[in-house]
């Protein structure tokens, strides 16, 4: 399709086969600060659009903001423009006492505890990251010796629930490595649109740490988050390039 996507902003002209996606539009400057040629194409709504160059290939960026519905929106609207392959880069709360602040947690699946992805399918789909590039960002973070954990995530709507420690108490025990609000929506819908999907979160707040607290740590720029969210940044863009 040429003509401009409603939410976006960009056409099929605009947009590589690769793409990050992320759900801070500020994140996406931070990404851009590894490409080569970084080029601002739309700023729309919670939707911010750049491209460049990694190792010779053409990379996209696009936000995606806060939780599930929009981050439909972004994927169907890319999907459009001819995207194939998506990795998101986020941020996650820990649900195991082991995932320190700045590791990464690799998403090989995800509980579809969100309802984005319920209006498309219902909830006996599973919300799985497509196969090789997940492996790619798993060989990254080993041959990079990043620290790392691998399984499956929890997507979900709000972390200000009157029953939130229940609930990551809960996932807890079955073994969830920690909880974000986007990755089962975008690995759900992906595959249903033919798209490979992978994600990988930088943990920013640990295991039975107050959300609020944990979030004001990140927002400021805590030097182990960061360099943890560049570490995914970097594992991201080796996948899409491998």
């Amino acid at each position: 399709m040429s003509e401009k996507q409603p939410h976006i902003l960009v056409s099929a002209a605009d947009v590589s086969e690769r793409v990050i996606v992320c759900g801070e539009p500020n994140r996406v400057n931070r990404i851009a600060a590894h490409l080569s040629e970084p080029q601002l194409l739309a700023d729309n709504r919670e939707y911010r659009v750049m491209k460049g160059q990694y190792n010779g290939v053409t990379i996209t960026l696009c936000s995606t903001g806060i939780g599930a519905p929009s981050a439909m929106i972004a994927l169907e609207e890319l999907h459009q423009c001819g995207v194939r392959q998506m990795v998101r880069v986020g941020s996650a709360g820990a649900l195991q006492p082991e995932i320190e602040l700045g590791e990464l947690v690799i998403a090989e699946a995800a509980v579809r505890d969100e309802g984005g992805s319920k209006a498309y399918v219902d909830a006996a789909y599973p919300a799985v990251g497509d196969r090789e590039l997940t492996q790619a960002l798993v060989q990254y973070c080993r041959d990079a010796g990043v620290p790392h954990h691998c399984g499956v995530v929890r997507s979900h709507d709000s972390f200000y629930t009157d029953d939130e420690a229940r609930l990551c108490d809960y996932w807890h025990g079955k073994g969830v490595l920690g909880a974000d609000m986007e990755t089962a929506a975008l690995m759900t819908l992906g595959r249903l649109r033919g798209m490979a999907v992978a994600a990988v979160l930088t943990n920013v707040v640990r295991y039975q740490q107050d959300v609020k607290a944990g979030v004001a740590d990140y927002v400021a720029a805590d030097e182990a988050m960061a360099e943890g969210e560049a570490r995914a940044i970097r594992a991201a863009l080796a996948a899409l390039t491998r």
